[in-house]
């Protein structure tokens, strides 16, 4: 059945089936987009991607770290967040490279063997105390002869596995820093108690330092007394020594008269005046000497029984040697002093009678006197001599003793002052490790890693944008097969009649007359790709009610627009349609596009058809009214021109 509609270029009638073909066109190209386009990661799993591991694990703390294997294992397994998941293939070189030529694998991700090595080598290098820390890298391939997205789609995932695979490092290393942190704390914080100790000690220590010179001084004036008096011992004692040889010698005199005295009393059985004049001194010479010998005896044991307090061991044994031998001759030079006493007693009395008994007497005396003469060489040589020689020797080394008790003295002085720096140093130090401590932050378990978690990761977005079919996709997708589906109106049909110059209708009616089909086409078009639409993306009904207003009205202005183009410039109009189609999807595809393109984009009908699509509004339609108001006007403009022609032309169609 035809149709009182005239073809373009042909006069064979349209019929209701080319009609419909162009009603169609955009409902079905629209329809094949946006099924292929829509929600592309819900269809994941028609892609096939091989993992190729050559990753040698590591050892850590004893453990073996193989992150190649986990990242494997990660990509795999997916993520909650997507409905499905590439078809995974773990694989080797050779298979992978035969899959991607052979198209069997759309990507192929390789992980390369120092993967964990490089994807530790940060946290080896901290816990080492340096090092060289490296970046792990993972390698995507895709065919040569790859589709287009594919590669945004496997490079994305590849890039997503491998940013949670360092995150998790990330975190790991950090929480182990934040763990650190208080354990230093705590170490610091012990160090600076140990040190208020060290100072607290340092400070004792001080205080006690400070009364040892008074001490030292004390004992230094103590030795140079004990010195002085050791001294005054020794003269002492060598006097004692003098006058006890000298002792010895009237004692050995007194033995030699009263042996010789015993042997002239036994040979004559006389006793002359002289001999009893001797006999009267011997027996006080005698008692002088028992005398000092016996308060020799007495000072010694004194000076013993006081010699430990002033003296050393090794001087108070000899001087009590010396003391011992001291009271042995008390003994004989009491005993001589008797004898001479009883001579000189003897001598007074004598008669004839006691001659003899007197000369036994005397030889007894004489004996005695010589044994104390040699008791008493013996006691200033050996006793008295040596308790002098020591006595100088305790002189000697007391004076030592004052010296060296001085000197420490000052010593301890230096050793005060220097306890009290340490004291003070010290406890300064425990400050600034108190402080060191409380400034260093200190974190539990929990929040070491929730800490950690946040600094490895500490941006996110909720987008739930996860696809590269935006929400823009489909009005773009709408406005430029609508577009196109006008093209097509008047690439079968007429701008206007071919009767334009001979009909007598007013201009204005015949490009109304052209323009009801087209229009009608153009309303049926719109409200076809709405209805698939909705079939693929479900909006809501106040949604879809805005979107298939402004697709109708889209598809009947652009019928305008396009009968325009045509009308004025024929062929070359139809050109510049399409050209105004490929314009519209430059740029709306991305924001990226030359500032100049993107002014053309703008000022073309399709963008506001685009605007009202994504969110329907008031300037929007507005806009489409104007643009098919402009359109209708130029189409008349092109049919009066065309109504007018000369007389030549009119001749030559006769």
């Amino acid at each position: 059945m035809t149709l009182p509609i005239e073809r373009a270029r042909s006069r064979k009638p349209i019929t209701w089936l080319t009609i419909l073909g162009v009603l169609l066109l955009p409902a079905a190209v629209g329809g094949i987009l946006v099924a292929a386009l829509q929600n592309p990661t819900e269809r994941l799993d028609s892609m096939t991607a091989a993992i190729v591991n050559l990753d040698e694990p590591v050892t850590i703390d004893g453990q073996m770290t193989p992150l190649g294997r986990q990242l494997a294992a990660g990509l795999v397994e997916g993520s909650d967040d997507l409905d499905s998941n590439l078809t995974w293939v773990i694989s080797n070189k050779d298979d992978a490279a035969d899959g991607l030529a052979d198209g069997s694998y759309q990507a192929v991700i390789t992980i390369p063997e120092d993967f964990s090595t490089a994807a530790t080598s940060a946290g080896t290098a901290i816990s080492d105390g340096g090092g060289k820390a490296e970046q792990a890298t993972i390698t995507v391939t895709t065919p040569k002869d790859g589709l287009v997205a594919d590669d945004l789609i496997t490079g994305q995932l590849a890039d997503v596995a491998a940013s949670t695979m360092g995150t998790m490092l990330s975190e790991a290393t950090t929480e182990n820093i934040l763990v650190g942190f208080t354990t230093i704390g705590d170490q610091i914080g012990d160090a600076a108690d140990g040190a208020v100790k060290l100072a607290n000690g340092a400070r004792d220590a001080a205080t006690g330092a400070a009364a040892i010179p008074d001490g030292a001084t004390k004992l230094a004036s103590g030795a140079g007394e004990l010195g002085t008096g050791a001294s005054s011992l020794a003269s002492g004692l060598d006097t004692i020594a003098g006058k006890t040889r000298e002792a010895a010698a009237g004692a050995a005199q007194i033995g030699s008269g009263l042996t010789a005295g015993g042997a002239a009393l036994q040979q004559n059985g006389l006793v002359p005046d002289v001999l009893s004049a001797g006999a009267d001194g011997s027996a006080q010479l005698a008692g002088g000497v028992a005398t000092g010998v016996s308060e020799l005896s007495k000072g010694l044991d004194s000076l013993t029984t006081n010699c430990s307090a002033a003296a050393t061991q090794a001087f108070c044994d000899q001087l009590a040697a010396l003391a011992t031998s001291a009271e042995g001759l008390v003994g004989p030079a009491n005993q001589s002093a008797g004898a001479a006493t009883g001579t000189a007693a003897g001598l007074t009395a004598f008669d004839a009678q006691a001659s003899v008994e007197l000369a036994g007497q005397l030889t007894q005396a004489g004996a005695g006197a010589t044994q104390l003469s040699s008791g008493l060489t013996q006691l200033a040589d050996q006793g008295i001599g040596a308790s002098a020689a020591g006595a100088r020797g305790l002189a000697s080394g007391a004076t030592q003793l004052s010296s060296g008790a001085t000197a420490l003295a000052d010593g301890a002085t230096e050793l005060t002052t220097g306890l009290d720096t340490l004291a003070t140093g010290t406890g300064d130090l425990a400050g600034g490790l108190r402080t060191a401590s409380d400034s260093l932050p200190s974190f539990s378990d929990t929040e070491s890693k929730s800490l950690a978690s946040v600094i490895a990761d500490p941006v996110s977005s909720n987008s739930s944008i996860n696809t590269i079919f935006g929400p823009t996709a489909i009005p773009l997708l709408a406005a430029v097969v609508l577009w196109f589906g006008g093209l097509a109106t008047f690439v079968v049909m007429r701008a206007h009649t071919a009767r334009t110059l001979t009909s007598r209708r007013s201009s204005a009616t015949l490009t109304l007359r052209a323009f009801a089909p087209a229009a009608l086409i153009g309303a049926g078009q719109g409200l076809l790709v709405s209805l698939i639409v909705q079939v693929v993306a479900s909006y809501d009904a106040g949604t879809w009610w805005a979107f298939a207003g402004t697709a109708v009205l889209a598809g009947v202005v652009f019928a305008a627009v396009n009968q325009a183009l045509v009308a004025l410039f024929g062929g070359i109009g139809r050109w510049i349609s399409a050209l105004v189609g490929v314009l519209a999807v430059a740029t709306g595809l991305v924001s990226t596009v030359p500032g100049w393109l993107a002014g053309i984009g703008s000022a073309l009908p399709t963008a506001p058809a685009f605007a009202g699509l994504i969110t329907a509004s008031g300037s929007a339609v507005a806009a489409l009214v104007v643009w098919g108001v402009l359109s209708l006007v130029a189409t008349t403009l092109a049919v009066t021109l065309r109504r007018t022609t000369s007389a030549k032309a009119v001749v030559a169609t006769a």
